[in-house]
Parts: structure tokens; C-alpha cells; sequence
């Protein structure tokens, strides 16, 4: 079963055995909980596009394991265009959720693993990529949601994992078994960590040789003995309780984030893709990150989609939108925006084969596309809160405006021009303040600053790749310099 359908995933997701908390309380049941459920609804709706034909060629792939049709989060890139047609994907599926649809880190995180296996393969003569591919064909062939898993706590930052005051600050193998590994840790950060099948592990940083044991790759099931979450807080979170729909602002869909705690958990060699090789830890983390740093030129675009078209409405429910000024702002937001996703189709147009066949984006291009990411949403989420007036975070609450006695008076006061209501204009300062303020702010403006790596991270692979030597050279040539 190549490929599974919306219902079919959200059933599989029932049958997992998680050990959540949430809000200081186990939560039996993520699948059916106000909070979490929006955010199982957008990886839901990943399945759910691959099965309407409108969108097939985006949303799913041939696998170059079986030739059987996949859904393209399972897909290794086979071509530059493949990479091209992830980025479109992802911007479609922000269109369609306005939130973080969760299983691009998966994707990132194997395509990243299949080539660095292979190459740590042909140097050290060990068989990480079999295992590798054996477990990518059990993804493609159960449909599965992989959260790929990087980021460690860290601890102090200025140290290396071997020297820190807790060991624990970065995932770790504790004992080596005849049959596998026991590690132990924690991942910070972990987007859709409650909605996935399966974790593929990767280390954070690259590695020195005293850092061996901190140099390791894996998969295991999410629910594995040992493994456990910790939902992330988010703005205006409780608002889901209130059992309303309006004052989410996106009711249906959303994203999540959760510490991931490995508490010696066992993993059979089998899953075991990288376990003391220091030397390759700095490459799966580079190429991992720069496929991450593409598919910002995606998802980031797709939910700035939905971000203009609600300050364009705004505008319209404000009686505003024939003011230059107003014009103006939403071409800028638009400039902005479609920056971004020229970035993700150029380092994907750029993109080369590596000796695995996978292809692998244009680095430095990928990381242009994330630098600009830290800083144009934030600009663009700027504008349609000034777009939108100060009315998106001072108006009273959807029970205000059903309230028998006062939802008149809402109702009266809050309407728009002629024929737009007090509620629709509502709902849309809504939508607008879960995007820059609320929940979806964590899919869409702070995780535009760290997501993929801060800032730094991606200045310094620009420092690395944008060949200074060669760029003095062609100076020195036009300017009669021997």
C-alpha cells in the first residue's frame, strides 16, 4: 500500500502508543485533543491532496526503488526537477493548511541520510546505506510520517558534547549491544513529532573524534520503549478549549513542536545508519540543513499566500482598499513573498546528483533562501498588521459577540462597509493575529528566524560557498592585475 489515505493515516495514528504531556497532564489520546488535533490535521491533509488527481504531480512521485507511485514526502529527488516540484508542493500545502504541515523534515532528513551513508560507505567500507534503504522502502511502502530529528538541547553552547556538565546535553550512544545500541538524550524543537510514525535521528553539529558518541543516525518508532514528549507551549493555545472557532483564527489547521526525550532507548543495528563517524557528522548535517533551508522557499511562501490575501481582505472589511498607501503595502508584501520562492526554485534549478544519485540542492543558494527568510516575513506579517489596524488585537471575543445582550452592540460597532458584517470581519483580524501573533506564528515568523538553523548558521555556509577567491580572481583579470 504505496500510498495511504487522510482517514487511513489518522487511524494509523490511533493505534500509536505515545507518552505525551501536555499543559503538566499524560494525554491518552493526541489524535482526538483540542489543542493538538488542528496540527494532525495539516500532516492529514498531505495525504489528502496526494489522492485528488488536481494534484498528483506535485504530491506524489515514481520510487526509484520500485517504480511504484509514492507520496512525495517519501521520495528521494532523483532530478532537479524533483526538487523544483517539492518547493511547489510545499507552497501549495501552505496555501491550503496556513500552517505548518510537518513532514518536510522527514523528507529533508532522507535525502540527506541516502547520500551520506552511501559516500561513508565507499570510504569506510561499512553497509550504512543498506540498512538505510531497507527502511526507506518500509516508509514508501507504509506511507509513513518520519519527523526527522536534529536539534539537540546544547546546553552550553560554547562547549563541545563530550566536555559538557550533563552528558545527556546531546543525544548519545550509552551501551553497545550485540543486537544494537542504547542511547540516550533529548531533540528540541520537534515539529510534528505527536503526528509521525517513525523518528530518524541525526546529530547537530559536526563532530570531533572525542565526540563519538554523539556522532550517531537512527530510526526507531515513535512510540519506542523509552521515548517520550513534551508539547511545546504556544501563543494563544488555550484559545482551542473554549470549544469556539473565531478566536483561533485558523480553527481547522495548525502545527506543533515538542521536546523529544530518549530515556536509553534500544535500537537494533538494523536502524542503526551512522554510529562513531565523526568525520561524516559535519556533512549530513550540512546537506540536511540545506534542503531544509530550500523548503522554507515553500512552506514560508505558501503561508505569506495566505497572509497577503487576509490583509488584502482587511483592507477591503476596513473600507480602506483604494488608498495608495494600502496598494503600496500589498505590492511589497507580494515583492517579498515571491522573493522567497524565486530562492527556492533557484538553488532546486541549481541542484546536482551526488554519487548516491540523490540529487542535492545548490548550497549556497539554499542558504540565500533562508537568510532572506529571517528577515522578509517578518516584514511581511509587519505590513498586514498595519494593514490590518489595531482593532486585530483589542476586538472582544467570539462569546462576546454571541452573548445575548452585548452581540448587538459587537455587531453594530464592528461592522465594515456596506454588506460586510461585524463576524466576517472578525474572522479575518482573526486569521491575521494566528499568523503573526498566534499559534501559526511558530510555523511562520519565529520559525522563520531559527527554523533550519539562526541566522549565523546560514551566513557562515555563505561564507564557506561563495568562492571569495575565485571573485578576487576575476577582479584582478579586469583590473591588469598580474
Amino acid at each position: 500500500m504505496p500510498l495511504k489515505t487522510a482517514q487511513q493515516y489518522e487511524e494509523s495514528l490511533r493505534r500509536l502508543k505515545l507518552k505525551v504531556y501536555l499543559l503538566g497532564e499524560r494525554i491518552d489520546n493526541p489524535v482526538d485533543h483540542p489543542i493538538i488535533r488542528p496540527s494532525m490535521n495539516s500532516v492529514k491533509m498531505t495525504y489528502a491532496l496526494a489522492e485528488d488527481p488536481l494534484h498528483e504531480d506535485l504530491m506524489t512521485a515514481k520510487s526509484h526503488l520500485t517504480g511504484k507511485k509514492v507520496n512525495r514526502f517519501c521520495h528521494l529527488h532523483q532530478s532537479a526537477d524533483d526538487l523544483i516540484r517539492k518547493v511547489k508542493m510545499q507552497r501549495l500545502l501552505g496555501q491550503k493548511t496556513g500552517a505548518c504541515f510537518q513532514r518536510c523534515v522527514g523528507m529533508d532528513a532522507i535525502n540527506a541520510v541516502d547520500s551520506v551513508t552511501f559516500e561513508m560507505d565507499r570510504k569506510l567500507g561499512t553497509d550504512y546505506h543498506q540498512r538505510f534503504a531497507k527502511f526507506l522502502l518500509m516508509m514508501q511502502e507504509e506511507d509513513l510520517t518520519v519527523d526527522g530529528a536534529m536539534t539537540d538541547p546544547k546546553g552550553d553552547r560554547g562547549l563541545p558534547p563530550c566536555r559538557q556538565e550533563d552528558p545527556d546535553m546531546y543525544v548519545r550512544v550509552v551501551e553497545k549491544q550485540d543486537k544494537g545500541i542504547v542511547v540516550r538524550g533529548a531533540k528540541a524543537h520537534q515539529t510534528g513529532a505527536l503526528n509521525s510514525h517513525w523518528v530518524l535521528v541525526m546529530p547537530t553539529i559536526a563532530m570531533g573524534s572525542d565526540d563519538a558518541d554523539y556522532a550517531v543516525s537512527f530510526a526507531c518508532p515513535a512510540d519506542a520503549e523509552g521515548i517520550s514528549y513534551i508539547y511545546g507551549r504556544q501563543s494563544c493555545d488555550t484559545r482551542k478549549l473554549e470549544g469556539g472557532t473565531m478566536d483561533v483564527g485558523n480553527a481547522r489547521f495548525g502545527g506543533h513542536e515538542a521536546l523529544m526525550v530518549f530515556d536509553n532507548v534500544f535500537v537494533p543495528w538494523e536502524d542503526v545508519f551512522m554510529c562513531g563517524e565523526h568525520a561524516f557528522s559535519g556533512l549530513l548535517v550540512e546537506r540536511f540543513a540545506g534542503y531544509h533551508r530550500q523548503s522554507y522557499g515553500g512552506c514560508k511562501v505558501g503561508v505569506g499566500d495566505v497572509l497577503i490575501g487576509a490583509a488584502a481582505l482587511a483592507a477591503d472589511f476596513n473600507g480602506a482598499a483604494k488608498a495608495s498607501h494600502i496598494k503600496d503595502k500589498l505590492i511589497e508584501m507580494t515583492h517579498l513573498n515571491e522573493t522567497l520562492y524565486a530562492c527556492g526554485i533557484a538553488c532546486s534549478a541549481e541542484g546536482s546528483r551526488t554519487e548516491s544519485g540523490t540529487y542535492l540542492i545548490n548550497l549556497l543558494l539554499a542558504n540565500v533562501c533562508k537568510q532572506n527568510v529571517t528577515r522578509f516575513p517578518y516584514e511581511i506579517a509587519r505590513l498586514a498588521e498595519d494593514i490590518a489596524g489595531g482593532i486585530m488585537v483589542t476586538m472582544p471575543s467570539e462569546r462576546d459577540l454571541s452573548h445575548p445582550e452585548i452581540g448587538d452592540v459587537i455587531r453594530k460597532y464592528l461592522r465594515g462597509p456596506a454588506g460586510i458584517s461585524a463576524e466576517h470581519r472578525m474572522r479575518i483580524m482573526r486569521l491575521i493575529e494566528n499568523i503573526t501573533l498566534g499559534t501559526a506564528a511558530v510555523g511562520y515568523r519565529t520559525e522563520s528566524m531559527h527554523g533550519a538553523g539562526s541566522p549565523q548558521a546560514q551566513r557562515i555556509m555563505i561564507s564557506r560557498q561563495g568562492n571569495l577567491d575565485h571573485k578576487k580572481q576575476l577582479a584582478k583579470e579586469l583590473a591588469g592585475i598580474a
